[in-house]
């Protein structure tokens, strides 16, 4: 099991072949993603070389869902093509869509977002996000492949090389899934998105979730993490160290008051007895004690 992403599922990449695209579907292609396509009106037709396999150009979202069956689009497509390339996605009725992008203007995404949720059909990961793995299965994104294996443990990151730094400390486990989110102002799917996956997940024994300073939203994770998991949680909240109203890295990682601060969300997250790391290893750490306890 695993959540949204699975071995049988059919990726498409919009902007395959710009040079973005290019580099990461060879790199997903050699991790086993099943790649049924690309998409680009102009190379509509031909077909790209992927060290031996040939993988369709599609004009465009739809043609590509008929002909080949996709059910997950990847895109690697610049800022301003962005929310076109989304809706393109969202109206041919693409269950999952991964928005690699960063620098999508905010009222963009808060345009493709609502056209997600006004779909019932389409879920959105990210943008600005490295996308979800599933190891040994299919890999949809920009997340090194060889770093972790499968295993049981579930990973919700808003930060991309934190994705990666945990999957990497705790490779010895293994991962059932690790999903980037992102860390806009505006995200397609939550921390409380991925908990409820993970929750309902029956190959998923405990979640690690990531977090960063700015927004409530870590806080309103906790707040669902008393209600609705059961499972053990470990956090890690990045920015400790940051000044007050300085944007950190990502559009929404800024503190403003007392509100969206490290220690706030610290606070939030072991007040419903998550266990929270000072850094990365140490949550990785923490998480290593619950799975070795699970194993006895």
């Amino acid at each position: 099991m695993s959540i949204f992403l699975t071995k049988d599922s059919k990726v498409i990449v919009q902007g395959m072949t710009g040079s973005e695209g290019t580099k990461h579907t060879t790199r997903m292609l050699a991790s086993g993603t099943n790649i049924v396509g690309g998409v680009n009106p102009r190379k509509a037709g031909q077909s790209q070389d992927f060290d031996g396999k040939a993988v369709p150009v599609f004009g465009t979202v739809a043609d590509a869902v008929k002909e080949t069956g996709a059910n997950v689009s990847v895109i690697f497509v610049p800022p301003k093509f962005t929310k076109d390339a989304v809706i393109e996605a969202i109206e041919a009725a693409v269950p999952l869509v991964v928005v690699i992008t960063e620098g999508v203007p905010v009222h963009d995404t808060a345009a493709f977002f609502a056209a997600a949720q006004a779909s019932g059909i389409t879920r959105i990961i990210g943008p600005n996000c490295p996308g979800i793995i599933t190891p040994g299965e299919s890999n949809a994104g920009i997340i090194p492949a060889d770093i972790a294996g499968q295993g049981r443990i579930g990973l919700v990151s808003k930060s991309g090389t934190l994705t990666y730094q945990m999957m990497y400390e705790l490779r010895d486990f293994g991962f059932s899934t690790a999903i980037g989110i992102g860390g806009d102002p505006i995200i397609g799917t939550t921390h409380i998105d991925a908990l409820r996956a993970f929750q309902d997940d029956p190959d998923t024994d405990a979640i690690v979730m990531i977090g960063e300073i700015g927004g409530d939203a870590e806080e309103r994770a906790a707040a669902f993490i008393k209600e609705n998991v059961t499972k053990p949680v470990v956090g890690y909240v990045a920015g400790f160290t940051a000044p007050e109203g300085k944007t950190m890295g990502h559009a929404g990682a800024i503190v403003s008051g007392s509100s969206g601060t490290a220690a706030a969300k610290q606070e939030a997250l072991e007040a419903v007895g998550v266990k929270v790391g000072k850094t990365p290893s140490e949550t990785a750490n923490l998480m290593r004690e619950i799975m070795q306890g699970l194993t006895k």
